[in-house]
């Protein structure tokens, strides 16, 4: 059999650790099917990076194709044409120091999300103002998209279709013959690379048919109601079949008729396809749904601790239809709390590796748009037996936490449970019972005490992860109101109360503990990570809060200076020096900072924009198998367990847990198996455990959490390969805990490998789904802003860049562009180290934070955006200074 293993220790013992397919079959001396196996196998490390194709028929390990200037990675295109390539190696992201640049002329015939091949043009990193690297796209490893969503045009020598996303920056020609979808095309469509995740039957185009009354449609069927005589301006859906090259445009066919931009509905269903969401299940994911059974055997309810008499409630928004999470707390007799967060069993009817799992696993998450979702599974379960409506049984796998009176896990319990839901509550209901409204505590007087338990432990739960300097941004999120019409009525604020508190504080509780229970037994999983701010945005933040009188208290930041080496080629000759540009090293920074920043400028007038700018500094949180710590959260180890419904690391972290309680459960209660531990020591940043040497010579620090002591994992077999097995940095370094040798390996269910592209896809996936629910909300803005041109509104500038201000209207949260030109009274330039724009002649300065009244100027209803033109100026802080001087 051949084995990862077998192939790159044969790659290690030859030069350059590289070879073609060829010199692969002589050298492990392969015969017949063989051969077979060995193409397949190379292909599957290709994909997942193990391997990096440098040549036709040439592969190399990834830490000899750095060496060698060579890059993998996904590659993201600007509007404007150049792009920039995303390493996959996140070790060798870091040393290049981040991003790839990618001019215009370099891309060649890559499209936006394409896996690329780069060469480096600079290994010393100093040829560009940001410290980035620059290179040229080499080859396209894999196609990211095999569809474009775009509007139909005719032209005199081809039809075209002009891409509504702009990051496809070429038009797709349509030869004659094949603008209108056949005849005889299905409504379903199973792109190419998920035929391995479908048991239908399949022709050549990878084509399967599924009724068009399917219950996972997004909206109803209005653009097929009409016979479309003429399609130019129609938004189309086109299947490319030729690649663009360097000569040539790419060239497709039109595969459906999406209907006018403007017709109602339509924009949801581009964004879709723009965003290239899966939002048709396959005929078998449907038929493995529907065959579900509604009633739960007695021999499951008897392998399953019974918690149906208690008085247990979900608490969600007015729309919700899927219900994860329902939780309950009671006071123990000695004065500590008890609180139960039961999350629907998931894993007990999506089998691994079934069509719905496979499917699941493609889709990531649910979308949520503003009027409709995309569900991560079919709505049989996703709203029927999975959900946790009242009064029925369902299936959970409950975690039952003992909390002191200062907020401390002191132990908890993790096993299988069946709960009956006592009420399907809503945020605003529980706000109104503990705000002692009469008709809502009249209506639910058997939980009133409940509600006033949970209020109580929440807020002392927020003490505690305040203690610990946990950051709590309460930004204002924008909420679209529509009209009985299904018509955009305006953008009011989303209102946060009590009640999103308690089930915030209740969910971090219980995810905590999951993820304490399985670092503290050994078993690989899946953890939600957040790094640290990255110290230029540190840098910039400090920059703009100074002008406030603000500072995170970071002090001097170091930076390393340079000139870059097209810099130094243009002043030669001049007389003129070459700019010094300014990269921070890495600054010392902890959660706590941010916490007494949010607390100082609290009820400010500036709240607004310096917690907007904190909140940007941030980097973005993601899924790995390595254990990292939560910077927001101040967090040693973190993970997501809550909402396995909607969300597939937590559906995975789920089935790892039960496979853990399977095999190694502390306690038992008649058929239940139970896991236990505590208490719960959180906090960041995570302390090091242990320290080896990599292959490189380099330090890794491992981070532990304090957590109960628990025997060592029963996955964690002699031979087996720990958390980073099969990496090509030979860092065999595992996370720390009171159980078991620091050097022992990780052992689980799921091997790590396999951890590691879930991660990845998921991670992918969040942001893909973040995107998309962006895109729209901004395209109904600008459609609500259109019937508002004239009108003048007050706003508050959030950013200021070179050409120009972005201003965002008060209450509306809706952000539009002051173009530097149209600012007619004096020549303004941009500074740079100060983020402002100052008149030549007057000294007029605007600055970030400064309130102004504008008007609405023009609408882009290509592009989606809005600009603004500068009605009158309120006073910016350096004009009032002046004025009192």
């Amino acid at each position: 059999m051949i084995t990862e293993k077998l192939i790159q220790q044969r790659l290690e013992k030859l030069p350059h650790r590289s070879a073609g397919y060829k010199q692969l079959i002589r050298e492990l001396g392969l015969r017949g099917p063989d051969r077979r196996e060995l193409e397949d196998k190379l292909a599957e490390m290709v994909a997942r990076g193990k391997l990096v194709l440098t040549g036709r028929d040439r592969y190399s390990l990834p830490a000899e194709a750095a060496d060698r200037n060579l890059v993998v990675g996904r590659l993201s295109v600007h509007r404007d044409g150049y792009g920039f390539v995303t390493p996959e190696n996140r070790d060798l992201s870091a040393r290049l120091g981040g991003d790839v640049f990618i001019s215009p002329p370099e891309i060649g015939s890559a499209m936006h999300g394409d896996q690329v091949l780069v060469e480096l043009k600079d290994k010393d990193n100093d040829n560009r103002r940001d410290g980035r690297s620059e290179g040229r796209i080499l080859r396209v490893m894999s196609r990211a998209q095999t569809t474009v969503v775009g509007v139909f045009h005719r032209g005199q020598r081809a039809n075209f279709v002009h891409p509504m996303d702009e990051r496809v920056t070429s038009d797709i020609i349509i030869p004659r013959g094949l603008e209108r979808p056949p005849a005889n095309v299905p409504e379903m469509e199973v792109p190419s690379d998920r035929q391995a995740f479908s048991i239908e039957p399949v022709d050549n185009s990878g084509r399967t048919r599924a009724p068009r009354s399917t219950p996972d449609r997004v909206i109803g069927d209005e653009a097929h109601r009409r016979q479309w005589e003429d399609l130019e301006g129609l938004v189309v859906e086109v299947e490319i079949t030729h690649w663009p090259t360097a000569t040539a445009d790419a060239k497709g066919r039109v595969i459906e008729i999406l209907g006018y931009e403007d017709d109602f509905g339509v924009d949801v269903e581009i964004v879709i396809r723009k965003h290239h969401l899966p939002h048709r299940f396959p005929l078998s994911v449907l038929a493995e749904a529907q065959a579900v059974e509604a009633v739960i055997p007695q021999r499951e309810l008897r392998r399953r601790r019974d918690f149906r008499d208690l008085p247990i409630v979900t608490i969600d928004g007015e729309t919700a239809r899927d219900f994860d999470d329902a939780v309950t707390v009671a006071r123990l007799d000695d004065g500590n709390y008890q609180l139960q967060v039961h999350i629907a069993d998931v894993a007990h009817y999506v089998t691994e590796e079934s069509p719905t799992d496979r499917e699941a696993r493609w889709r990531g998450t649910s979308v949520y748009f503003p009027d409709r979702a995309i569900p991560m599974l079919p709505v049989e379960l996703s709203t029927g037996i999975c959900t946790l409506r009242p009064h029925v049984d369902r299936l959970v796998m409950s975690c039952i936490m003992e909390i002191d009176r200062s907020g401390e896990i002191v132990g908890y319990q993790l096993c299988p449970g069946v709960i009956r839901s006592a009420e399907r509550m809503t945020y605003t209901d529980v706000a109104l019972i503990l705000d002692g409204d009469t008709g809502a505590r009249q209506r639910y007087a058997p939980l009133v005490e409940v509600f006033k338990l949970m209020e109580e432990l929440a807020l002392i739960l927020a003490e505690k992860r305040e203690r610990r300097g946990s950051i709590d941004f309460d930004l204002p999120e924008p909420v679209i109101e529509f009209d009985e019409h299904g018509l955009m009525r305006g953008v009011t604020r989303s209102e946060r109360n009590i009640a999103h508190r308690i089930i915030e504080e209740f969910m971090l509780a219980a995810n905590e503990s999951v993820a304490s229970y399985l670092e503290g037994k050994r078993i690989a999983s899946l953890y939600r990570v957040h790094h640290k701010p990255d110290g230029k945005r540190v840098l910039d933040f400090e920059t703009i809060a100074a002008g406030f009188g603000y500072s995170l208290g970071v002090g001097p930041l170091p930076v390393d200076r340079f000139r870059p080496r097209a810099d130094r080629r243009a002043s030669r000759g001049t007389g003129r020096h070459a700019r010094d540009v300014e990269v921070p090293r890495d600054v010392h920074i902890v959660p706590r900072m941010y916490q007494k920043l949010t607390k100082k400028i609290e009820g400010k007038p500036e709240e607004r924009i310096l917690s907007y700018l904190m909140l940007r500094s941030l980097s973005q949180a993601r899924y790995s198998e390595v254990n990292e710590g939560h910077f927001a959260l101040a967090a040693s180890t973190y993970t997501h367990f809550t909402s396995p419904i909607r969300r597939y690391p937590d559906l995975t972290v789920h089935r790892i847990l039960k496979e853990v309680l399977a095999e190694s459960a502390e306690e038992t209660d008649g058929g239940a198996l139970i896991g236990t531990g505590g208490p719960v020591m959180q906090h960041y940043p995570p302390k090091a455990a242990a320290e080896t040497k990599t292959r490189s010579g380099s330090p890794t620090d491992a981070a532990s959490a304090s957590v109960g002591v628990h025997p060592a994992s029963p996955y964690a077999k002699p031979g087996h390969h720990g958390r980073r097995a099969g990496r090509d940095d030979g860092d065999h370094t595992a996370l720390g805990s009171q159980g078991g040798d620091v050097g022992e390996p990780l052992g689980g269910p799921i091997p790590q490998e396999v951890l590691h592209e879930i991660a990845d896809d998921t991670s992918f996936t969040e942001r893909r789904a973040d995107e998309a629910e962006r895109d729209l909300l901004e395209w109904k803005k600008v459609k609500f802003m259109q019937e508002r041109l004239g009108e003048d509104f007050d706003g508050l500038i959030v950013s200021v860049t070179k050409f120009g201000l972005f201003v965002e209207l008060n209450e509306l949260f809706i952000e539009g562009l002051v173009p530097l030109f149209t600012l007619m009274d004096d020549r303004y330039t941009y500074h740079e180290n100060t983020r402002q724009l100052i008149g030549q002649r007057s000294k007029r300065t605007f600055s970030i934070g400064d309130r102004v009244r504008v008007l609405v100027d023009r609408i882009d209803p290509v592009q989606h955006k809005i600009q603004f033109a500068l009605l009158e100026e309120l006073p910016s802080r350096a004009q009032r200074r002046h004025r009192k001087s």
